[in-house]
């Protein structure tokens, strides 16, 4: 009978390569993320997104790729308040880091229905509110430009081969997403503490953990050190409405997502506005018991720091594609 199949699938023109299993290289005891049926992982397909992630062509001026804000040495997140879009228009929120961001749902600040990568990563590319990438209608353009690109064209024929290369805005997102969820980071100091070296942490930073299981852990809960709800801590500003501009209720108003805190002591300023300049800030605003051991609590924190994470060529920008130089 499969063979049968197969002869049919021949005749039919319907027969596609079939891409190799994608393995993870996880730590023991750490699950691989949720994978969309539709978009399951492969060698190719990483390949390909991990060049789009660094490609300005995604944007309307070609100055802007998702690398921009998104740097690997601050863990994928960005060293401003809040970054501008590609026309100038002034940010609305700070830029989130992406380490383990394929174990996150929601993904975003106050959006509870952005929960896939796929469709989170047209958000920056074709929205408005604000314009970030500033392609909205220019759908087309960004194809026309990939387009003309030999060695795309090739790249996306292995990525996607059961759709026959198509290069259109679903493959994008499908090729970017699919890096993302490669944006793995578990070979921190607390990781390894985790895992059985003693000597990963010092005395302080495990006095600051236990602090923070006490204090902290209701809310940076889990391996990612987020609950992934969302909450208010301070009175809502005007200007930005949070949960509520999704939900329409007034009690949503000023409640924004927990942010994960994998590499925190990287990710100043803090807040989903960028308003708390350094750690101490942030930690302050919480108005937690907490200023007396504020320097264990540091400790902690600085351990949380992935420093493979930092520099692992694998997700830095690709010095090739096709086998000749970019």
């Amino acid at each position: 009978m499969r063979f049968l199949v197969l002869a049919l699938l021949v005749l039919s023109g319907t027969v596609w390569a079939r891409a190799p299993e994608w393995r993870w290289a996880l730590p023991q005891g750490v699950a691989p993320p949720p994978v969309p049926a539709d978009n399951l992982m492969s060698a190719a397909k990483v390949e390909l997104g991990r060049r789009l992630f660094y490609d300005a062509d995604l944007s309307a001026d070609g100055t802007m790729a998702c690398a921009a804000c998104h740097e690997q040495k601050r863990g994928f997140a960005d060293g401003n308040r809040t970054r501008p879009g590609v026309r100038g228009d002034p940010g609305r929120r700070n830029v989130p880091g992406l380490a383990n961001v394929a174990w996150l749902s929601p993904l975003t600040w106050a959006d509870p229905r952005q929960t896939t990568l796929e469709a989170q990563m047209l958000v920056p590319v074709l929205g408005d509110h604000p314009v970030e990438m500033g392609m909205k209608g220019q759908e087309a353009e960004i194809v026309r430009r990939l387009g003309r690109d030999g060695c795309y064209r090739t790249m996306f024929r292995k990525a996607f081969p059961e759709r026959r290369g198509a290069i259109d805005m679903a493959s994008i997102a499908m090729a970017v997403a699919a890096f993302e969820r490669t944006l793995v980071s578990f070979d921190s100091p607390y990781d390894r503490y985790r895992a059985g070296d003693a000597g990963a942490m010092s005395e302080a930073a495990k006095q600051g953990a236990a602090l923070f299981a006490r204090a902290c852990a209701g809310c940076h809960a889990g391996p990612q050190f987020t609950d992934g709800a969302f909450h208010r801590l301070e009175a809502p500003a005007q200007r930005d409405r949070g949960l509520a501009e999704v939900t329409g209720r007034a009690e949503d108003a000023g409640a924004f997502r927990t942010p994960g805190l994998r590499n925190v002591a990287l990710g100043a300023p803090y807040f989903h506005d960028g308003s708390a300049t350094t750690l101490g800030e942030a930690i302050d605003r919480h108005h937690l018991p907490l200023p007396v051991a504020m320097p264990v609590v540091f400790a902690f924190l600085e351990t949380l720091t992935d420093r493979t994470f930092l520099t692992d060529p694998r997700l830095a920008l690709p010095a090739k594609a096709c086998g000749k130089p970019l």
